[in-house]
């Protein structure tokens, strides 16, 4: 069985922008590819899991999403961070988009996505940790027996100032960014 580090996508890997509703709005991190370089070099399969209730909303298509995916994976293989696999939840209960409009188990901080990389990609979970920038991104982790990372990039750091105490549990880690985060879970005694 593989260890592996599931990813949030928006503010986690890349700016967040609200809603990507075009491609031209989609922009890395510059240390993103990095940090995926260095914990792929350390054992991780690298998975992304992120709801994209815009769908749902109406405010992008399938199509830009892929796009979006598309280049994500281009740009990750060209700097030599391969990205093993993206999922998304893009369902909303209530969602004027009728063919999401429902209750899924895979929207965050349910499980679904998680379950469905761990059994499609042979994940050993009490090896593997999820990282994000959300407080919901740590609670979703933690129902599966994840590490949780958080991030200050994204809404991290203002979750993370201003609403912690109201937290049931902290995260495991917080790092700035991605970056430091992969240097401080590939260090010796991590992992």
């Amino acid at each position: 069985m593989q260890k592996a580090i599931f990813l949030d996508r928006d503010g986690t890997i890349n700016e967040e922008m609200g809603y990507i509703n075009h491609i031209s709005r989609f922009k890395v991190f510059p240390f993103t590819f990095e940090a995926i370089k260095l914990l792929k070099e350390c054992g991780y399969k690298i998975i992304v899991i992120t709801n994209q209730a815009g769908l749902a909303r109406g405010y992008f298509s399938e199509e830009v999403l892929r796009a979006v995916h598309k280049k994500l994976m281009d740009e990750a293989r060209v700097a030599g961070a391969e990205i093993d696999k993206i999922y998304y939840c893009p369902h909303l209960p209530g969602a004027p988009v009728k063919k999401y409009d429902r209750e899924c188990n895979c929207r965050k901080p349910k499980t679904g996505m998680l379950e469905r990389a761990r059994d499609e990609l042979n994940i050993d979970l009490s090896r593997s940790l999820m990282i994000g920038d959300r407080y919901k991104d740590m609670e979703f982790g933690r129902k599966m027996g994840l590490k949780t990372v958080m991030v200050l990039s994204g809404y991290g750091r203002g979750e993370y100032t201003h609403q912690k105490e109201q937290w049931k549990q902290l995260p495991d880690m917080v790092a700035e960014n991605l970056l430091e985060a992969a240097k401080e879970i590939c260090k010796p005694h991590s992992s």
